[in-house]
């Protein structure tokens, strides 16, 4: 009996660990829990299994589940003979730091672009009209602080690309469970 609880908390220990830790990512510390849930089951949880253990309501399990699909750090899995939907987690934290992170580098890449495209001709055009030295002067900056954008941007996209093809690891090897991170 002894062994059964100190696994408990031990496993208790760690999912609330790895449940805070995801808020660093923005994820909230309950969408963490559910997460740190199914990252130690060993089956598949329903949607009900998965709200017994961690006492939230039906609907913000759902919601938190459905988070971390968008994610990719929760797979729905069918399972024959069942109606319910199972639900389990990516265990490989490696690729959830990249699926993670290629999708913000992206997301920024998108918004910024999107607004450097938009800015950098109004820019040019007023500098081009502007005979006002100081003014130009400015516009200049501007102009210069979009070039360094641009350049952070295909800077980001090389490293997400390089991310999602894995070419990152060979820059940043995996460590081996043999090995001692320094």
């Amino acid at each position: 009996m002894h062994q059964d609880n100190t696994l408990n908390e031990s496993r208790d220990i760690l999912e609330s660990a790895i449940a805070q830790s995801m808020t660093v990512y923005g994820v909230s510390p309950s969408v963490g829990r559910i997460y740190s849930v199914l990252f130690f089951t060993k089956t598949p949880m329903t949607l009900k299994e998965i709200q017994d253990h961690v006492a939230m309501s039906k609907a913000s399990v759902s919601n938190g589940v459905r988070e971390l699909m968008d994610t990719e750090m929760v797979s729905k899995i069918w399972k024959k003979g069942q109606r319910q939907d199972h639900y389990i987690a990516e265990k490989d934290f490696f690729r959830n730091f990249i699926v993670y992170f290629v999708k913000m580098m992206r997301q920024e890449n998108h918004l910024i672009k999107k607004a450097v495209e938009h800015s950098e001709p109004l820019l040019q055009e007023l500098s081009d009209e502007l005979e006002d030295t100081s003014g130009k002067e400015e516009l200049e900056e501007d102009l210069q602080l979009l070039q360094h954008a641009k350049d952070y941007l295909e800077w980001t996209m090389r490293i997400a690309n390089a991310m999602d093809s894995g070419d990152i690891f060979n820059y940043f090897p995996k460590p081996t469970s043999e090995e001692k991170l320094e």
